[in-house]
């Protein structure tokens, strides 16, 4: 293998290696994981700064290229959905409004605020506005929802009462969500090498790791191969080693 394919890192049977870079896309930080447990769906996630791309250990490298391409492009559109203008904020609230308050609290503006502090949001019941920190931008859509919500009902309760609860009762991932947003704060504020929690696959040879024993994130792309899409078992490994050796010939 020639010097600039060393970057590929790939093994003929491994689960792990970096994705072929393609000349109109930059797939340096994409990490391919085969699984022999994986049969119809692909999975892609961000872990850090990397992009995880899951998928059945039998795709020829054809079909790897197309749905990398395929899952960073869904993954891509999810992420732009969750990070919405002020406008598609405002927009949201309404709707959310709607459905679980019965349109009876209706905010003259909702925006994003860089200035909250410790606060995930805030309202201003004299002027019905509502101003959401740019630390929840980003996070699952589900989330968000909650912090909205969470300030729609102070626009109809000042405290945090049983009026004010029960107006959120009909939201069915408000202890979720609230778990979540301390989770997040307690590692923000400890630090993650404080938590001491293994990365996925510590202490497993990347040839054996299997991403149909690890836990994926919640915050996951996935989607599922046609019929027509999958290969022959031993036409797709014949072919994935025939392309490796390929390259260790050049």
């Amino acid at each position: 293998m020639v010097a600039g394919e060393a970057g590929r890192d790939a093994s003929v049977r491994g689960a792990r290696y970096r994705a072929p870079v393609q000349p109109t896309q930059d797939l340096s930080q994409v990490e391919i994981r085969r699984s022999r447990k994986r049969v119809r769906t692909v999975s892609a996630w961000r872990e850090g700064d990397r992009t995880i791309v899951a998928i059945p250990a039998r795709f020829t490298r054809a079909q790897e290229n197309e749905w990398v391409r395929r899952m960073l492009a869904r993954l891509a559109a999810q992420e732009r959905r969750r990070r919405p203008s002020d406008d598609e904020l405002a927009s949201r609230a309404a709707d959310l409004s709607a459905r679980y308050l019965g349109g009876r609290v209706q905010p003259t503006s909702v925006r994003w605020s860089s200035n909250q502090g410790r606060r995930w949001g805030s309202c201003t019941p004299s002027d019905g506005t509502i101003r959401i920190s740019d630390r929840v931008r980003g996070m699952p859509r589900w989330v968000l929802d909650y912090v909205l919500l969470h300030e729609l009902a102070h626009l109809l309760h000042a405290g945090h009462g049983p009026d004010f609860w029960a107006e959120l009762d009909g939201y069915p991932r408000t202890m979720r969500a609230r778990g979540f947003l301390e989770g997040y704060a307690y590692a923000a504020e400890r630090g993650a090498d404080e938590r001491g929690e293994p990365e996925p696959g510590d202490d497993v040879p990347a040839e054996e790791v299997d991403d149909g024993g690890l836990d994926e994130p919640e915050d996951v792309v996935t989607d599922e191969v046609a019929d027509d899409e999958l290969a022959d078992d031993d036409e797709a490994i014949g072919q994935l080693e025939f392309e490796l050796d390929s390259d260790r010939d050049r």
